[in-house]
């Protein structure tokens, strides 16, 4: 019996998440606890890459964390980012979470509409000459290099932000006792090993979304309950749904 499901992210801002109504159906308590947190690198680990912002007419943004981490780096390195360079974000809300730190009108904003950089690559490669930088975690893979490349867009891949383990306090680790994990990344598995070295799965109930944190999971030894995305279920939310009502109706 499913009672008690920590999710490994932040706890969702609005009321009419998915999250809150599996709460009410099921009568589960949920804990949002991220297992991962992101922090700025250096000025110093930022200028190794030798990577030149002014370099580049056209910034790439895939999260909020890449807005932040990019806008404060230029702050700390001085860099006045000039008023015709334009940004290419994967969502409207990525792209309007640029407000905070410029003028919105004044800029060239451009974004996709599903969320995938699938979609933004058309509009890319209707501005061709442009010179992209796209700002990064230290945990990323190639495909988006790789996607670029396909195209013949001049790009560059600079890490501006790292992923690390959120640990654990003594107080969390001893009250640890949760029916059901749910991941979302292979740094999350990591911490969940670095945490909790001797981690008995038995009864415990592992969700997970995308296929490298089902692999990282796998690799580390556990069972997986909810592997998501599924074809029907393509949410986390839908896939959890559809597990608890399978097995507690």
């Amino acid at each position: 019996m499913i009672k008690k499901i920590l999710v490994s992210q932040p706890k969702p801002t609005s009321e009419k998440s998915p999250y809150f109504d599996i709460a009410n159906r099921f009568d589960v308590e949920l804990v949002f606890r991220p297992f991962i947190k992101v922090e700025a690198i250096t000025a110093r680990e930022f200028r190794t890459q030798k990577v030149s912002i002014l370099d580049y007419t056209a910034i790439v943004f895939t999260s909020r964390h890449a807005i932040d981490h990019f806008f404060n780096m230029a702050k700390e390195l001085r860099v006045n980012i000039p008023e015709d360079m334009k940004y290419f974000c994967v969502t409207e809300t990525i792209a309007l979470y640029i407000q905070k730190y410029v003028q919105y009108r004044k800029r060239k904003v451009f974004f996709g509409e599903t969320g995938r950089v699938d979609d933004l690559i058309p509009t890319m490669v209707k501005h061709k000459t442009e010179k992209y930088l796209v700002p990064m975690s230290d945990v990323h893979n190639d495909s988006l290099s790789k996607l670029l490349d396909s195209k013949k867009l001049q790009h560059k891949e600079v890490v501006m932000y790292k992923t690390v383990s959120n640990d654990f306090t003594e107080e969390e680790v001893k009250n640890f006792d949760y029916d059901m994990l749910i991941f979302f990344s292979p740094s999350g598995i990591e911490s969940l090993c670095k945490n909790f070295p001797n981690f008995k799965q038995g009864d415990i109930a592992i969700a997970t979304f995308g296929p490298s944190t089902a692999k990282a999971a796998k690799e580390a030894g556990l069972r997986l309950d909810i592997e998501a995305p599924m074809e029907k279920y393509p949410s986390m939310t839908g896939a959890l749904l559809h597990y608890l009502i399978e097995k507690q109706g």
